[in-house]
This record gives structure tokens, C-alpha cells and sequence, in this order.
């Protein structure tokens, strides 16, 4: 460590500021040797290539999962429409005052001796 220099004197940083960056100037040797392994390398180069380019990435992924448990609500939702709307459909099909309700009430239907007065 140059003595002359101000910045590292100790008259701007404090004392304990020094011996952390003198603990990392020892360490560095150690980082720069693990980034620069080979074999890191290929391992960090395989990750992104799989998290960002493949034709299977983590980001297609997610999108697509989030999609599945979407479309599988929905299928929930109608499977649940279809059973409330076959029994409705069961019930006009078996009771004739329920289909003359269902008739008056949705379409309006009515006999020739009546008059509809539609109230919103």
C-alpha cells in the first residue's frame, strides 16, 4: 500500500473502511481464480443459456405454467356451468309448468288473452 497517497493514509477513510478493502485486495486473488476456472464458467454459461435461450427457458416456463393453472380455473368454472345448466335443462325437459316459467320469463312469451307489461 503507497504510503503518500492520501487515500489510503487513513486522512479520508476511516480506519475500519482500510481493513476491509485491505481484506478484500487479499481475497480478490480468490474470486478472480474461481470466475476465471473453467469449469465455473461452463456451469454459468449453461445456466443462462438454459434460464434465457433455450427453446424450453425458465422464463417460457413460468409463462406457461402460469397459463396452465389459469385455463384450469376455467375449466373448473365450466365444468361447474355445465352441471348447474344440465339440471336446469333437465328440469324444463321434465316439468311443462317449468318450461312455461322459463318461456315468460326469458322470452317474454305469452297467451293470447294476456298483456305484458315489462318493469325495469
Amino acid at each position: 500500500m503507497p504510503k503518500d497517497n492520501a487515500f489510503f493514509s487513513g486522512k479520508i477513510l476511516p480506519s475500519c473502511l482500510l481493513s476491509v478493502i485491505f481484506f478484500m485486495s487479499k481475497n480478490n486473488n480468490k474470486v478472480l481464480k474461481f470466475l476465471k476456472n473453467k469449469y465455473f464458467l461452463a456451469s454459468l454459461f449453461f445456466v443462462l443459456w438454459l434460464i434465457f435461450f433455450d427453446q424450453n427457458n425458465l422464463i417460457d416456463r413460468v409463462a406457461a405454467l402460469k397459463k396452465y393453472y389459469e385455463m384450469k380455473e376455467e375449466k373448473e368454472f365450466y365444468i361447474e356451468k355445465i352441471k348447474i345448466d344440465s339440471h336446469k335443462l333437465n328440469e324444463l325437459r321434465t316439468d311443462r309448468d317449468n318450461l312455461e316459467k322459463f318461456a315468460r320469463e326469458q322470452y317474454f312469451m305469452k297467451r293470447d288473452n294476456e298483456d305484458i307489461f315489462v318493469l325495469e
